[in-house]
């Protein structure tokens, strides 16, 4: 009988003890799955940063490149046939002196416009300007999917030595992403202002943003030709061919 429940005793510490083993043995594979799977998740954020770093040093050092070859190209253009006014004269020379201070500048200018009525116009217009040798921050081109849209844009208006706002009848409206990209290029003398579908007696019910009510018309000029306005403005004077 001694014998007996001596092995039963001795079975039932085998069990348990092999319990203890199993649970302790599942528990090490969890924590180690846990710390492969963190470890993993950093290796594939460093990764995903370094790329991502690359991608973009490779896009602003192809933009350059495209630029510079555009600039060449302009350069052997004929003279601009264009005529500025003279309070369009005046934006442009004051945008010129401002730019003096802006050398170091990724991008020559940030287009702001709003979607609802000014992406078509806003996007002929950023077309005409990099045919000119312009490099534009645009956000149908420039957001990268997966990073915060607002950082991007903070950067993007970092980036540009000028900004050029396209003015229609909704961006008067005071659209939130409009309103924050135009209040960060407002305050300084850099601002290009392009009037579709509105006029400046509608500037004057906007808060009197503009620190002077001159701009770039539609109803009057082209898009070419706001555009090589706009590249006489921002870029410097030894790649502008353009007619005073």
């Amino acid at each position: 009988e001694i014998r007996r429940r001596v092995q039963q005793a001795q079975r039932a510490a085998q069990r348990e003890a092999e319990r203890n083993l199993k649970k302790a043995v599942t528990d090490l594979n969890r924590q180690a799955e846990r710390e492969v799977a963190a470890y993993n998740r950093r290796v594939d954020a460093h990764n995903r940063r370094v790329v991502a770093d690359y991608n973009k040093r490779a896009d602003q050092h192809n933009q350059r490149v495209v630029a510079d070859l555009n600039r060449r190209l302009h350069t052997a253009r004929p003279a601009s046939t264009v005529r500025y006014t003279v309070e369009e004269q005046r934006l442009a020379d004051r945008v010129q002196a401002a730019l003096v201070d802006q050398p170091d500048r990724e991008i020559d200018v940030f287009a702001s416009y709003a979607r609802i009525d000014g992406a078509e116009v806003a996007g002929q217009l950023v077309s005409s300007l990099q045919e000119l040798g312009v490099s534009v921050w645009f956000d149908f081109v420039s957001i990268e999917p997966g990073v915060s849209q607002a950082l991007q844009m903070d950067r993007g208006l970092r980036a540009a030595r000028a900004g050029v706002v396209v003015l229609t009848p909704a961006y008067l409206t005071g659209r939130f992403w409009t309103e924050r990209e135009l209040g960060a290029l407002l305050h300084k003398p850099r601002l290009i202002p392009v009037l579709h579908n509105v006029t400046f007696d509608d500037l004057r019910e906007y808060s009197g943003i503009l620190p002077d009510l001159a701009g770039f018309e539609t109803s009057r000029d082209s898009i070419p030709d706001i555009a090589e306005k706009i590249a006489g403005a921002v870029l410097p004077p030894e790649v502008t061919a353009l007619a005073p």
